[in-house]
């Protein structure tokens, strides 16, 4: 099903090739999660790898990662069992063999973590394991109870910052991809200290992660504004799925607070989801109650929020040995402990948030993206692996398994390019007017993120997805006309564009799959189990 959304914007920034500095490497990796890090230690130390993030290399959606890694560590477990659950979850849209190479690598991708130096938590000398939402079995493998991603992070960030032969750009900003002939060439980057730089590549690997930042309730970092998504789009790559985000069930709901996530294991520990009024509403909804699919859980408590006209569920540990409690979720005790709450004892207001993007850029097995000359890894990408609704914890092996192919396929054909230091033909597009001087680029973000909480969240339908196009198109046409600079406004840009992206993808699947729940077609149709893609087309 494919999808066409009209662009007469090429490069977000105006530039002068003959004034701009130039660099030259061999593989450029933008983004420097756990599939960006993972891909540079894939590098051959012969070349020169430049590893670009715009935030620093500690903050990311990987290091926020709560619950942690699915793999099969147990032996009453096994990979069929986990491919399984991975294909049920997906809801029909998932590439069957893929899935099951990935999960079946899942324990040596783990392995490898712990021989960089990743300490996992143990129960008497083995890997503790635990459950979440969707799995058969007890396979997530967990760290620092409950900051999984900040210690595979840091070991990870520890090995890269000791290769010689990478270089590291931190606090600098991917404009947008260069492109000449059909080929990916490189990046036009910028950050406040320099300005602009084009960076030229044989071999480009992207792996900004996800789009959080559509969403005024979402677990995702401030980082999380889809550039990754929008820069892949305005170079020509084909994407698709771009309708299904993931709403995590549990995030703390504190008014006038930011939003902190509670992680899936807690649920998967035994913990009860209640409402207002003090009662279970999951086990007479799914024969899974709290570890239902997350898609489910979030509907639920949705409907059990308008149900009894309160703005949140709340989820109830206190049957719980406090000392489990505290020994598996020292960081969420803390977080609550701010507020007041008593993780071990007190009612921990919760709701769902934007969480995960399924949708992104369409890649092969090996990581290759449409557009050659560019790879993709992460949450970027859609790879065939999540399919309509992503597994728990199936995320960092995601992003595992593709920063590894991404490496060794980039640095494979690089090796067969020979360096040559010289540039080719980029004209920037046409001249755009002016920003207008009191354009309120906070304003406009917060209207987006509210529209598409609205008419584009957990629940759509054709009249709200319309309503939802139609602001956007209007939006769109006083932005896209004007030369806006800087990195907030590039950001809107770019969260502006994947909005359109999803509302359309949205508004094409006329079914409720997985995430994608269309009220006005609440049913699953068999001839929809494919992708809807999406591809540049003229402006309108």
């Amino acid at each position: 099903m494919p999808t066409t959304i009209p662009s007469s914007v090429r490069y977000l920034a105006d530039f002068d090739a003959k004034r701009v500095p130039h660099v030259f490497t061999d593989v450029l990796i933008i983004g420097a999660g756990i599939s960006g890090i993972r891909a540079a230690l894939e590098i051959d130390p012969a070349m020169r790898v430049t590893l670009v993030t715009k935030g620093t290399l500690e903050l990311s959606n990987s290091a926020w990662a709560q619950g942690g890694i699915a793999g099969v560590m147990d032996p009453e477990d096994s990979v069929a069992e986990h491919a399984e659950d991975t294909i049920r979850v997906g809801c029909g849209l998932c590439a069957e063999p893929l899935v099951r190479e990935v999960v079946a690598e899942a324990p040596e991708l783990i392995q490898g973590l712990i021989d960089i130096g990743a300490q996992f938590d143990e129960v008497e000398g083995e890997i503790a394991l635990t459950r979440e939402g969707g799995h058969s079995h007890r396979r997530v493998a967990h760290a620092l109870g409950d900051a999984t991603g900040k210690e595979i992070m840091r070991a990870m960030i520890e090995r890269v910052r000791g290769l010689g032969t990478s270089e590291v750009w931190e606090e600098t900003f991917t404009v947008d991809l260069l492109t000449h002939e059909g080929r990916c060439r490189g990046a036009l980057m910028w950050n406040p200290h320099h300005g602009k730089t084009f960076v030229w590549a044989k071999q480009t690997i992207l792996c900004t992660g996800g789009a959080g930042q559509l969403y005024r309730e979402t677990t995702n970092p401030p980082v999380a504004t889809a550039d990754g998504h929008a820069i892949a789009f305005r170079a020509g790559a084909v994407l698709r799925d771009m309708e299904m985000m993931q709403f995590h069930p549990t995030v703390l709901y504190i008014a006038g607070s930011s939003r902190h996530l509670i992680t899936e294991a807690v649920r998967g520990e035994g913990a009860h989801l209640i409402d207002s009024r003090g009662e279970r509403f999951m086990a007479g909804r799914h024969p899974r109650a709290e570890l239902a699919p997350r898609d489910v859980v979030s509907r639920a408590i949705t409907a059990q929020m308008e149900k009894t006209r309160h703005p949140c569920v709340y989820l109830d540990l206190s049957h719980l040995e406090k000392s489990l409690v505290e020994e598996r979720f020292p960081n969420i005790g803390e977080v609550c402990g701010q507020y007041g709450l008593d993780l071990s004892k007190d009612p921990i207001p919760v709701r769902p948030g934007a969480h995960y993007m399924i949708g992104g850029l369409k890649i092969d097995a090996a990581g290759r993206t449409t557009l050659p000359g560019l790879w993709a890894a992460g949450e970027v990408t859609s790879s065939g692996l999540h399919g309509a609704n992503r597994l728990a914890s199936n995320s960092l092996l995601e992003g595992l398994y593709f920063g590894k192919r991404c490496g060794e396929g980039a640095s494979e054909v690089a090796s067969h390019i020979p360096d040559q230091l010289s540039v080719v033909p980029i004209e920037p597009d046409p001249p755009r007017t002016p920003a207008a001087a009191d354009l309120d680029l906070a304003d406009l973000r917060n209207s987006l993120q509210s529209l598409m909480g609205r008419q584009c969240g957990i629940r759509r339908d054709a009249a709200g997805l319309a309503e939802a196009a139609e602001q956007a198109a209007f939006w769109d046409r006083f932005v896209s006309t004007r030369q806006l600079r800087g990195q907030p406004a590039w950001e809107f840009q770019n969260m502006l564009l994947v909005s359109q992206m999803a509302i359309a993808s949205a508004a094409a699947r006329t079914e409720s799959r997985g995430v994608h729940y269309r009220e006005d077609f609440p049913e699953t149709d068999p001839a929809q189990d494919t992708h809807v893609e999406v591809v540049r087309g003229p402006a309108a």
